[in-house]
Parts: structure tokens; sequence; C-alpha cells
């Protein structure tokens, strides 16, 4: 990786409210929003990198792929863009000492962008249909240092398709279960279960699950050859719309944003960033 890993010091209270940033995601007239305009951020302000960090700035990079429900522009890649990354990149920015992009990027795999920047986001893998090319991009990245973060798919059929692909780039490593005690859950935040976070619209079902075979959270890391955890997969669970929807309801957010999503979302960046 060209990017220099972050030596971060992090703050131990979560001190988020409710209300003033970005309440859902939008579209624009057939176009994606676009981070670097005020008008589309929702409320979420820009910010200055100080010019001393500008090589070793944290960019939330969201991959943007194939899948075979794909409508133009607006795939499952998509999902809870915009708002879930700008959320996320000012809350880092504002709850721990990293240096945070207010922007971030979307990338796609064959990119040699790609290989600027340590962590990438991939949402919604339960349609996706990855390229030879991006088989090959996503096995040399993940090899290479880089770190991946999977996040949203709900049920048996979704993982049966996500797993398809992943082992294509990987034939010979097997997504391991983390047990509680990993460090990933409390790295900088304590957490005392494995999250499971729904969707806004689940919430008022009284069900944390999105689907009758998806009621327990799963979190499968792959490993390279030392222990590195090079890969952690979030499913039936759905960290990215409590970051999206924290300004939407005040009980989902002290609920999901505030207690889990924000708190795991951090955790899991941290433990990128230092591994």
């Amino acid at each position: 990786m060209k990017t220099n890993r972050l030596v971060v010091l992090f703050s131990i209270m979560l001190l988020l409210t409710v209300g003033g940033i970005s309440l859902g995601q939008r579209w624009y007239r057939g176009r994606l929003p676009d981070p670097s305009r005020v008008e589309d951020r929702g409320g979420v302000p820009l910010w200055d990198v100080d010019k001393e960090f500008k090589h070793d700035t944290f960019t939330f990079v969201r991959i943007k792929y194939t899948s075979y429900s794909d409508r133009g522009e607006y795939g499952k890649w998509s999902t809870d863009y915009l708002d879930a990354d700008v959320n996320f990149s000012f809350r880092l920015q504002e709850l721990t000492s990293l240096e945070v992009d207010p922007t971030g990027i979307v990338l796609e795999l064959t990119d040699e962008r790609l290989f600027d920047y340590p962590f990438i986001y991939l949402i919604e893998p339960g349609h996706m249909l990855l390229m030879d090319e991006e088989v090959v991009a996503l096995r040399r990245y993940l090899n290479n240092g880089g770190f991946l973060m999977v996040d949203d798919f709900w049920g048996e059929d979704e993982w049966y398709q996500f797993y398809t692909q992943i082992k294509r780039v990987f034939p010979d490593r097997e997504p391991e279960e983390l047990p509680l005690s990993h460090e990933i859950f409390h790295c900088v935040y304590d957490l005392a279960i494995k999250p499971q976070i729904p969707s806004i619209g689940f919430m008022q079902t009284g069900r944390t699950y999105e689907r009758w075979d998806a009621q327990t959270p799963h979190y499968r890391g792959i490993l390279d050859d030392k222990g590195r955890m090079m890969a952690l997969i979030c499913h039936n669970t759905d960290l990215g719309d409590g970051w999206e929807r924290e300004g939407v309801d005040p009980t989902y957010f002290r609920e999901f944003s505030e207690k889990y999503a924000y708190p795991l979302g951090i955790n899991i960046v941290v433990y990128a960033m230092t591994h």
C-alpha cells in the first residue's frame, strides 16, 4: 500500500446528538449526489484537512462493483450513498484524532488509485457478480495490505451469492466467524454483544432482522498467511443504515446509530489501520 498506516489516539466517549445532519438517501434528477457540493451533503459540513497530514488522511472509499440487478448508475453498490459515507466520515473526524477527508471517494476495483487507500467499503453484495479483472484486482489489493469491509446483506441466498464471488478471489481461504472476544469488538468501544443493526424501516416491526433466515448476525474475517485480517464481512446486519439514518428518528439513533453502528464502525476502521 502507498499510504502510510496512521498512528491514532482516540476519544473515549461517543458524543453524538440527533438532528442536523443528513436525513436519508437522495437522488438528484438522475445523478448521484456529489460529496464536494455543500447542497448535496444534507447539512454535514465540509472541513479543511491539516496540510501536515495530507498524506496520512483517512479517506472512506466506497467500491462500485457489478451486480446482476444493476440499473445503470444505481446499482446495489450505491445503497445508502451519499449520507452513510459523509456521516461516518464526519463522526470519525469528530470522535477520533484521525485526519479524515470530508468527501470520501467512489472507486472501481480495477482503478489503480485503489492502492492509495488502505480501507475500502463494499455494501449489499448479495447480488454481486465480479468480473474476472475485478477478482484479480481485489486479490492483489488485499494481498498487498488492503482491508475490505463488507456490509448490509441478509439471509442464506445472499450469503451464498457473496460466498461464490469471494471464493473466486481466495479459493483456498475460508471466512472465519469472529468470537465476541475478538479485538475488533473492543479496541476503542467495548461492545457487550455482536450487534444486529436493521435498516430503519424494520425497526417499526420490533425485529432487528430483515429476513426469517437472518436472525443471527455474523462477523466473519478472511485472514492472510500471517493471520492478518484482510476482510471483515458483516452479514445479517446493516451498519451503513445506522450511519445514513442517524438524523431520521430519535429512537433509531439512540438504539442503533449511537449504541452500535458508530462504535463498531470506528472500531473496524481503527483495527484496520493499526493491524
